[in-house]
């Protein structure tokens, strides 16, 4: 990769590390479901009416949408608001690359290799110790939730691999779309009328810069340039640069939360990081096992709405020009 290359693709996984100090900011001003609804509505407005009309199936759109957008974020961000630590929230959600996995395998007839299957189990084992530092501290319900967020992340990440777009950015675009009004129906119906209402009287220049943050910088500029990377280079080049993304997470939100990094803390990190480049960076092997409505040769998306090269379906498994499957997608 080039210089210029590497740099943006550390600037992204910089803006989706401290993107989750700008969530807990954001949760300051707003209801955890009004705030994910307003996100969608800003990184969709004005940007739907600039880049054309979906790629894929409606089906997709609205079944990435409802399981990313609402089930996902609405989830991250009760957590949060329930007390899980950005920081923390950062290194656990990206168990999600098991989720994926293990989706993968059920729903696609992927089979993992060894080294897969152990990289799964040493992340587990990480989310464990995460789990035992946080419930010596903090809140288990924020924790649980946010491993719920990871497991439908991991689900849309599955989602959008069938749904292969040829276009990440227009993809995502309408994939915000969807997750406004059921959010703001559910905001409305568990968080209430007069609370949203006082929190839209308060609207400030704070809030104002959490909304932008969350919206155009981790979504479409964060999609827009991941997107970009994986046209030019192959995801094996580019996927190892999101493990950075807890890096930038964690230590933004020691440095402006004042958010403890534990000993434990650091050995679960060391643990999830690693198991999760083991079952991401590797590649599943092929079953006999076919996955319905699978095409031949066409353009293919690896990971939660970015990874566009040439493929081939075989029994269950993608045969990528050997690039790995690596979910991503921001935060």
């Amino acid at each position: 990769m080039r210089p210029v290359h590497i740099a943006l693709a550390v600037l992204v996984a910089a803006v989706w590390g401290i993107n989750f100090v700008v969530i807990d900011v954001g949760l300051g001003h707003f209801p955890p479901l009004l705030f994910s609804a307003l996100r969608f509505l800003v990184a969709a407005l004005p940007a739907v009416f600039f880049v054309g009309r979906p790629k894929v199936a409606w089906k997709w759109v609205v079944a990435v949408g409802l399981v990313l957008g609402v089930a996902k974020f609405g989830l991250l961000f009760i957590g949060m608001s329930q007390g899980m630590p950005a920081g923390l929230s950062s290194l656990v959600l990206q168990v999600q690359a098991v989720f994926t996995a293990v989706v993968a395998m059920a729903v696609l007839g992927e089979r993992p290799s060894k080294v897969r299957l152990l990289g799964m189990v040493v992340a587990l084992v990480g989310i464990v110790l995460a789990g035992v530092d946080e419930g010596s501290g903090g809140p288990l319900l924020g924790f649980a939730l946010t491993v719920g967020a990871a497991a439908c992340w991991g689900a849309s990440n599955v989602l959008t691999r069938r749904a292969a777009p040829p276009d990440a950015l227009n993809f995502m675009v309408w994939v915000s779309v969807v997750p406004v009004l059921p959010l703001l129906a559910l905001s409305l119906l568990f968080e209430g009328p007069e609370r949203d209402a006082e929190a839209l009287a308060g609207f400030d220049w704070s809030g104002a810069g959490a909304l932008v943050y969350v919206a155009w910088l981790s979504t479409v500029f964060g999609f827009g340039a991941w997107g970009m990377l994986l046209r030019r280079y192959p995801a094996s080049s580019v996927a190892p640069f999101s493990l950075l993304v807890p890096v930038f997470g964690m230590s933004s939100a020691a440095v402006l939360l004042g958010e403890p990094v534990t000993p434990l803390r650091w050995a679960a990190a060391a643990l999830l990081v690693g198991g999760v480049a083991l079952t991401s960076l590797v590649r599943p092997t092929r079953s006999g096992r076919g996955a319905p409505g699978m095409p031949g040769p066409r353009r293919a998306v690896l990971a939660g709405g970015g990874v566009r090269s040439e493929g081939r379906f075989r029994g269950g498994g993608w045969n990528v020009r050997g690039d790995p499957f690596h979910p991503l997608g921001p935060n």
